[in-house]
């Protein structure tokens, strides 16, 4: 147990020592005001005028409008698979309804894959369309941060920037260089980087075996440091091509967190205040480190119906104990533990063990924080997700003291709690409206592969992962059908832009009004009492929404589990 807990402080270490330095270089690329010779290069190639000043809803129609042209061209791509090069294994184009889930999963920076990519999948595709997104959708989630961050910290100026210089920049600098890094060192470990067709082999026992093969290396470090999460392969940073060795593994969890975490500081530094920044991530942090205590313990207790079983489940010198159902045992169960907080707390969606597989407990602790969805989430998208209810905590407080609260200098009124709500009821409305249709239709029923509570759990879960982007699943529904493919696909698109465009409007209506001084009434939003406030009423309005739905699904299953049930 020491040696478990020393990895994981050693690794949340690591991860606390780089928030200063790479939030002060991001701040650096999104304030400069120098365009590099590509980036000039690309405005002309584009026909857009960089210098061109955006308010919220000139930069929301070109998010949009950019995100719908690359979703028709993606489309197309993947529908004539067939016709394109790199396609060593024939592979014939998906049919038009999971066409349609896989491109509005990889556009929204969700990456649900209801499909195995090494058997549905060829090399161009897995290149030209979804590492191009995994680009794209990072970088757009990214720009909308640094736009809103822009509104809150702007002085009476109503641009938000420009979408095509944030979005340029953040490619160019941030994620190319990084990527490059990173798929050098998972090269070095063992990931495969190659056009060459799925090798055979002679097997020990004299057969032959297919491996398949690819550019993996290049898709994996782009889908974890941009938090995309969709795998080369069905199993995700479970295979060994993916995720060979405890290295790579921690490496990957640290490209999840690396700027997620990271941007709270440059928030703080954009606005001459890095306190508020310091409060944001101490509240993150602070749930965080409480749900990876809940998943780690529940999973080392293991499951009392394989102890009963005469299952040993104790840690030894020559085990990590604990349940090991759907685990690699070359990550062990801290790391394990670590991975499935982090993919569901930074809505990443990668998984180096299955969900489906860990206990009630373990189960509801990745549903609970796609749910609350403020957990670091996704490129900038959580930090946008924590700074909504940040606003409203603002506003409760002042209808308690009964004034007209501010948040950084400028008056909140209806006007901006109104988007907030939006914001917030769009995330649980998705989740159970759609997961309330799918346990009335008995088509959609069918897909289950478990009955009883785990069988919702199963439900609620793909539904909270879609609205969430988040692309991890309870493996054991059958999403491949043409059902589930165009409500998950719906649930993606309401939870990425009935999020970032309200917000984009919050900003732009707070960067339009001008700062008041503060006064003896006004509430510090840069203290550790109002950070607990925030996380107060994050907490109180997951649990007012989800805890009905939870209770029917994951507590259901932990207390039959505690009673010996298997259903």
């Amino acid at each position: 147990m020491s040696a478990a807990l020393l990895q994981l402080l050693i690794l949340l270490a690591v991860m606390g020592a780089l928030v200063v330095p790479v939030g002060r270089w991001l701040h650096g690329v999104v304030t400069g005001e120098r365009h590099t010779a590509p980036e000039r290069l690309t405005y002309r190639m584009l026909g857009v005028n960089p210098a061109e000043p955006m308010d919220w809803r000139r930069y929301g129609q070109v998010l949009v409008v950019s995100n719908l042209v690359m979703l028709l061209i993606s489309y197309v791509l993947i529908r004539l698979q067939a016709a394109w090069p790199w396609n060593p294994s024939k592979f014939a184009a998906q049919p038009p309804e999971l066409a349609w889930n896989t491109v509005v999963s990889f556009m929204t920076n969700t990456n649900w894959q209801a499909y195995s990519g090494e058997q549905s999948l060829s090399y161009f595709s897995q290149i030209a369309v979804l590492t191009t997104f995994m680009f794209t959708s990072a970088a757009t989630g990214f720009a909308a941060a640094v736009a809103f961050m822009r509104g809150l910290a702007g002085r009476s100026g109503a641009s938000l920037g420009n979408f095509w210089v944030d979005v340029t920049r953040i490619i160019y600098r941030v994620f190319l260089p990084l990527s490059v890094v990173l798929a050098l060192a998972l090269v070095w470990q063992g990931v495969p980087q190659t056009l060459d067709p799925t090798a055979s082999v002679t097997t020990l026992q004299g057969g032959t075996q297919q491996i398949a093969l690819g550019p993996v290396a290049s898709l994996e470090s782009i889908k974890h440091l941009g938090t995309n999460g969709g795998g080369f392969f069905g199993v995700n940073s479970a295979h060994p091509f993916e995720n060979p060795t405890p290295l790579t593994n921690a490496l990957e969890l640290l490209a999840m967190l690396l700027l997620p975490t990271s941007l709270t500081y440059a928030f703080g530094r954009m606005l001459a205040n890095r306190r508020q920044g310091w409060v944001i991530f101490g509240g993150m942090f602070a749930m965080f480190v409480v749900f990876l205590a809940v998943l780690f313990s529940a999973e080392q207790r293991g499951n009392p119906i394989l102890t009963r079983l005469g299952a040993d489940q104790t840690i030894t010198a020559t085990q990590a104990g604990g349940n090991m159902e759907g685990k690699e045992v070359r990550f062990g169960m801290a790391q394990t533990a670590l991975f499935s907080t982090t993919t569901t707390a930074a809505t990443t969606g990668s998984v180096d063990a299955m969900h489906d597989s860990l206990t009630p407990l373990g189960g509801l602790v990745t549903l609970v924080q796609m749910q609350l969805n403020s957990v670091f989430g996704g490129k900038g998208v959580g930090f946008i997700n924590f700074v909504q209810y940040v606003i409203l905590s603002v506003f409760i407080a002042g209808l308690m003291v009964g004034r007209t609260p501010e948040f950084l200098g400028k008056k909140v009124e209806a006007r901006e709690v109104k988007l907030v709500m939006l914001a917030v009821l769009a995330h649980p409305l998705s989740i159970l409206g759609f997961t309330a249709l799918a346990v009335t239709l008995p088509s959609a029923l069918g897909s289950l592969n478990n009955p009883g509570a785990h069988g919702f759990s199963e439900v609620l879960y793909a539904y909270t992962s879609g609205t969430a982007n988040n692309g991890s699943a309870f493996a054991g529904l059958n999403a491949n059908t043409p059902f589930y493919n165009l409500t998950i696909g719906l649930a993606m698109l309401i939870g990425r832009y009935l999020t970032l465009l309200p917000m984009l409007a919050v900003a732009g209506l707070l960067a339009a009004k001008r700062r008041v001084p503060p006064s003896s009434g006004t509430l510090p939003t840069d203290t550790a009492l109002f950070g607990g406030l925030t996380v107060s009423v994050i907490v109180i309005v997951g649990a007012l929404t989800f805890l009905p739905a939870l209770t029917l699904g994951p507590i259901t299953d932990h207390v039959q589990m505690l009673q010996g049930a298997v259903k």
